[in-house]
This record gives C-alpha cells, structure tokens and sequence, in this order.
C-alpha cells in the first residue's frame, strides 16, 4: 500500500469516526429517548384512566410518544404555558389515546387485523 492509499484510507477512517457515528449516535439516542418518554407518559396516561385497559406494552409506548408530541405541541405552542402544564397536557393526550384504543372501536380494530391473520 503506498502514501496515497494510506492517506484516502486514513481520511476516511477520521471521516467515520468524527462525522458518521456521532450522527448515527444522535439519531440512536433520539429514538432511545422518544421509547422512554414514551414509556413514561403512556404508563401515567394508564394510570390515569380508570379500569383496565386492554391494551400491550408496545402500544402504551406509541400511545405515550404520540401523547407526548401532540401534548407538546398544544402546550408549548398553542396555550404557552410552561413545562409542569406541558406535561399534563402530554399525559391529558396521551390518556385520551388510550381511553379511545382500549374502547370498543379500539377493540374491533384489533379483533378485525387479528382475524386477517387467521
């Protein structure tokens, strides 16, 4: 291997290593973080409706990540209020998600793709 392949070789390493994977890190965290707000909102939003839901983990999380987004944006951006009521407004949306997935138009969506799958 001469000079000039090493060099190439050697910028594209520096390029990888100083470019590539603190991006690739970012949007990694980005979607780690979004799963535990998710996680967190959703739990609280089921916690705040009473009875049981019947809905699974996975749900709870999307339910929580869309709560959160959709709570945010009404919060911040439409009421101005500061963050403590941002966050109410985050588990308010996020509870009335689940409410609607775990009613019964949430159910005969689920029994309708589950017998698809028979």
């Amino acid at each position: 291997m001469g000079y000039i392949e090493f060099m190439v070789v050697l910028v594209v390493a520096l390029l990888v290593l100083l470019v590539i994977l603190p991006i690739v890190g970012w949007a990694l965290w980005l979607v780690v973080s979004a799963a535990l707000v998710g996680a967190i909102i959703g739990g609280l939003a089921r916690l705040v409706i009473p009875g049981r839901q019947e809905i699974g983990i996975f749900s709870t999380v999307v339910i929580g990540w869309i709560g959160s987004l959709f709570g945010s944006l009404i919060g911040r951006h439409v009421l101005h209020v500061g963050s403590l009521l941002t966050v109410l407004c985050e588990i308010g949306v996020a509870a009335v998600l689940v409410a609607i997935a775990s009613s019964g138009a949430g159910n005969a969506f689920a029994r309708r793709n589950g017998s698809l799958r028979r």
